[in-house]
């Protein structure tokens, strides 16, 4: 069966999972928008949260803030982009996280995309961990790594040339990929035929038209991707799946369960 989930608060990441009825959860260890990282805000510290995780039978999974950018060729947003991720990587080891989420990032429209994959390609290169980075596909950009199929081959061509390269996966957000284009009812075989897996689902719907490069999350059935679609997937897929959509993803999560069987 697959694992279905949500985003939640660190400070409570057990608790919220069990009112959720969560099999696994999705937190942030810092402020998405910051470049610091603070001590973890969750009581006992990460041997703690570790300790709860396992004995409440929830897999747990970290998303890296949103300002890393280890595409970019401003060495100002790199440099800072390559020592935050090390330091999120670090501490999602320490509670047991199966696997970090990272946006694919972007250059600009003076750069050449190839220094952007390189760029990744080097990041891994540097990286020390034992925790999988997961690339999350993203919604627009003109100059985004992983919107368009053809950026998410030469990224992965690139990125799996590097020194730790096994150890990067994939998140297939659904939500991402409508808005950039995928049609969804092929997106899982065109995807695995590029990177060979996908670790994770992100399952949003989408308040936006497809095509539209709007990252606008929306519970399940109040969006515009049809159901059949999205929940083929997950299904497709077989991935643990977080769901990010608005306020209480309890139904969202019950909505989904019921139609995966």
């Amino acid at each position: 069966m697959v694992k279905i989930g949500a985003h939640v608060d660190l400070t409570d990441a057990i608790g919220a999972a069990k009112a959720l009825g969560a099999d696994t959860v999705q937190v942030f260890l810092s402020d998405p928008q910051a470049w610091k990282v603070p001590d973890l805000p969750y009581e006992g510290g990460a041997e703690a949260l570790r300790a709860d995780a396992a004995a409440a039978g929830v897999d747990l999974y970290v998303h890296a803030p949103y300002v890393i950018n280890v595409a970019s060729t401003n060495n100002r947003i790199r440099i800072p982009s390559r020592k935050l991720l090390q330091q999120i990587m670090n501490g999602a080891s320490a509670i047991g996280a199966k696997g970090v989420v990272v946006h694919g990032g972007h250059v600009t429209a003076n750069d050449e995309p190839a220094k952007g994959f390189d760029n990744w390609r080097k990041a891994i290169d540097a990286l020390e961990t034992d925790v999988p980075v997961l690339i999350e596909n993203t919604a627009g950009g003109d100059y985004s790594m992983a919107r368009r199929l053809e950026r998410i081959e030469e990224l992965w061509a690139a990125v799996t040339t590097a020194n730790g390269g096994d150890n990067v996966g994939f998140t297939l957000d659904t939500c991402h990929a409508w808005a950039g284009g995928f049609d969804l009812a092929t997106a899982v075989d065109q995807i695995r035929a590029i990177t060979g897996r996908i670790d994770l689902v992100h399952a949003n719907d989408s308040r936006d038209v497809a095509g539209s490069g709007a990252d606008r999350h929306i519970n399940f059935g109040k969006g515009l991707i049809p159901e059949e679609l999205l929940v083929g997937v997950v299904a497709a897929a077989g991935a643990p799946v977080i769901c990010e959509t608005k306020g209480d993803m309890a139904p969202d999560i019950a909505w989904l369960r019921e139609r995966l069987g």
